[in-house]
C-alpha cells in the first residue's frame, strides 16, 4: 500500500475495513546550527543533517574533525564505537567535500527537507475503543483474563494466552520501543515502564529529560500501541500484552511530521546497546528512502550508518525485529516501482531492485523482518513478503471484511493502548512486529543467558510452520493477489513460521 507524506512507516488504521496508513511522529525540541566558523561560501544553503562515517576507534581523528569544520558542518555527536558521526551543516557541497577526507569511508545527508521540520499532519488515526465494547467485553472475561482481553484474538493466535499460564515473563528482561514515543503513565504500561533505559533520539543525541520519551497529545499514539502489544501489565486494566511480565523502555525517533530520519534511528540502536536493552522494536523505515541504494553516496552512507548501529546492538546481546512493511511489495524481486522517495522532498518514480536497494532496517543483516497476518491466520492483505527476506509472521491485522476474527472479538485490528489511558485499534506490520519482540523476550526470560543468536535461533525453531497460502485471493475476486513461494517450513509469506509463544516458555 502507498500512502502519501507525511505518514507513519508501518502502523495502518482501518476504522472503514480497508487500509490507512497513518502519519505520526514527532520533532527534536532544539534545533542545532551549523558552525558559526563555517566560511559564507559554505552556508548558503538551508540547514541539513548529515552522516559522517569513519573506522571505529576511540575518538574523530583530528584531519577529519578539521575537514568537517572547514566544509562548514558542526558536529552534534559522534559514536565512536560504530564510527558514526552526526553533522549539521548549511552546505550543500558538505558531503561530496567530506568524502574526499582520508580516513572518512562513507557520507551523506539524511534528509532533504531543512532543519528544523516544518509542521504536523496526520493522514489517518486509530479506531478508539467505545465504552459500550469496552464494558461488553469486562462482561465475557473470564477469571485471570483483564477486562479487555477477550477483543484480543491475536494473544491466543500465537498461544500467548496458554504461555501466560506458566510464566509472565522476567522483570530482568527489557524491550526497547524504538518509536513515536511511549505514554508511560498508561495504567497498562507505568507499571512495567524501564525509565532508565529510554530516552529521546530525535535530534541525533539522547535526551534523557524526564518525559523525553513521551508524545505530546497532538502526536503519534503508535509507539504507545506497540509498547501495550508488548507487555501491557496484567493487572486487571485494560489489555494485556505477549509478555505482561518484563519491562519496555520508549527510545522516541520519530519527529512531528511522521519522519524517522537516520540520526534519531542511530542513537536509538547504540542507546538501547549500551543500556543492556535485550531486545528492540523497530515498526518504522528509516527516512526520506523507502529504499537504499548503495550506488547513491547519500544512500551508501544511510545504510552504512545504521547497519554499524544495529549490528553494535546486536554484538551488546540486543535481539533486533522490524516489520517488513505495509505495500504488499515482494522483497525477494528484482524490480520494484517505489513512487514515495524521497518522502520529505519531490518524490520521483523509480524501479529499483531490493537486492541492491534496501529498506533499513528491515533488510540489514542480522534484523529479524517481521509479516504480518489477520485472524485467520493468513498473510495480511497489505503485508510485504518475500522468500530469504521474511524470517517470521505474527497476528497485525486486517479489514474485517477478509478476515474476521471469532467472538467474542469483533474487530480484525489489534487492540492496544493509546495515550491518555485509552485503547484502540491498529493494524499493520507495525502491530505484528512487537508479538515477535514479546515472543523474543519469553525465551530471553526462559534462557536468560542466550545470546542473541541463540534467542533468534529459537524464536525461529520454536515458530509454528506455516504452509504457503495458494493461491493468495485474500478479497476474493477471482485474482491472485500475491505468490508464496517455499516449503511448509520456510516460505515467503510466514518465514520460518508463525511465532508461538507458549513454546517460548516450554522449550
Amino acid at each position: 500500500m502507498t500512502a502519501f507524506k507525511p505518514r507513519h512507516r508501518r502502523a495502518l488504521a482501518l476504522p472503514a475495513g480497508m487500509a490507512l496508513a497513518t502519519a505520526l511522529a514527532f520533532l527534536p525540541g532544539t534545533t542545532a546550527s551549523a558552525a558559526g566558523s563555517a566560511p559564507a561560501s559554505a552556508a548558503d544553503g538551508p540547514v541539513l543533517s548529515y552522516v559522517v562515517n569513519v573506522g571505529p576507534g576511540h575518538g574523530v581523528a583530528h584531519r577529519v574533525r578539521k575537514a568537517i569544520a572547514e566544509a562548514g558542518g558542526s558536529v552534534v555527536i559522534a559514536y565512536d564505537r560504530i564510527g558514526v558521526i552526526v553533522v549539521h551543516s548549511a552546505n550543500p557541497g558538505f558531503a561530496e567535500a567530506v568524502r574526499t577526507v582520508r580516513g572518512v569511508e562513507s557520507a551523506g545527508a539524511t534528509r532533504n527537507a531543512p532543519l528544523p521540520a516544518q509542521s504536523t499532519t496526520d493522514v489517518g488515526t486509530p479506531k478508539v475503543l467505545g465504552a459500550e465494547e469496552a464494558a461488553e467485553a469486562g462482561v465475557r472475561a473470564a477469571d485471570g483474563q483483564d477486562p479487555l482481553e477477550p477483543l484480543q484474538w491475536d494473544l491466543p493466535a500465537i498461544k500467548a494466552d496458554k504461555a501466560h499460564e506458566r510464566t509472565l515473563g522476567s522483570r530482568k528482561v527489557t524491550v526497547a520501543v524504538i518509536d513515536t514515543g511511549v505514554d508511560d503513565t498508561h495504567p497498562d504500561i507505568a507499571p512495567n515502564f524501564d525509565r532508565e533505559a529510554s530516552a529521546n533520539c530525535v535530534s541525533g543525541r539522547p535526551d534523557t529529560t524526564d518525559g523525553s520519551w513521551r508524545p505530546s497529545a497532538s502526536e503519534s499514539p503508535h509507539g504507545t500501541h506497540v509498547a501495550g502489544e508488548i507487555a501491557a501489565a496484567k493487572n486487571g486494566v485494560g489489555v494485556t500484552g505477549v509478555a505482561p511480565g518484563v519491562r519496555v523502555a520508549g527510545i522516541k525517533v520519530g519527529n512531528p511530521d511522521g519522519y524517522f530520519y537516520t540520526e534519531a534511528v542511530v542513537c536509538g540502536f547504540v542507546w538501547a546497546a549500551e543500556h543492556h536493552v535485550d531486545v528492540t522494536n523497530n515498526s518504522y523505515y528509516t527516512d526520506p528512502w523507502y529504499f537504499n541504494c548503495t550506488t547513491d553516496p547519500d544512500q551508501k552512507a544511510l545504510v552504512d550508518a545504521v547497519t554499524r548501529a544495529s549490528r553494535y546492538a546486536e554484538r551488546k546481546g540486543t535481539v533486533n525485529v522490524a516489520a517488513a512493511g505495509n505495500e504488499r511489495y515482494d522483497l525477494a524481486s528484482h524490480s520494484i516501482t517505489d513512487p514515495v522517495s524521497p518522502n520529505d522532498g519531490t518524490p520521483s518514480e523509480r524501479v529499483i531492485d531490493p537486492h541492491a536497494c534496501y529498506d533499513i532496517p528491515t533488510q540489514l543483516p542480522g534484523v529479524v523482518t517481521v509479516s504480518a497476518t489477520g485472524a485467520k491466520g493468513l498473510k495480511s492483505s497489505f503485508s510485504n513478503y518475500g522468500l530469504g527476506v521474511i524470517d517470521i509472521a505474527a497476528p497485525g491485522g486486517d479489514s474485517t471484511a477478509y478476515q474476521a476474527p471469532r467472538a467474542p472479538a469483533t474487530s480484525g485490528l489489534v487492540l492496544g493502548p493509546l495515550p491518555g489511558g485509552k485503547w484502540g485499534y491498529m493494524a499493520g506490520t507495525s502491530m505484528a512486529t512487537p508479538h515477535v519482540a514479546g515472543v523474543a523476550a519469553l525465551i530471553k526470560s526462559t534462557h536468560p543467558h542466550a545470546s542473541a543468536a541463540l534467542v533468534k535461533a529459537l524464536l525461529y525453531a520454536e515458530a509454528d510452520a506455516t504452509p504457503c497460502t495458494d493461491p493468495y485471493d485474500i478479497d476474493g475476486d477471482g485474482k491472485v493477489d500475491a505468490v508464496c513461494e517455499g516449503t511448509r517450513n520456510h516460505n515467503g509469506f510466514y518465514g520460518w513460521g508463525t511465532a508461538d509463544a507458549l513454546a517460548a516458555v516450554t522449550r
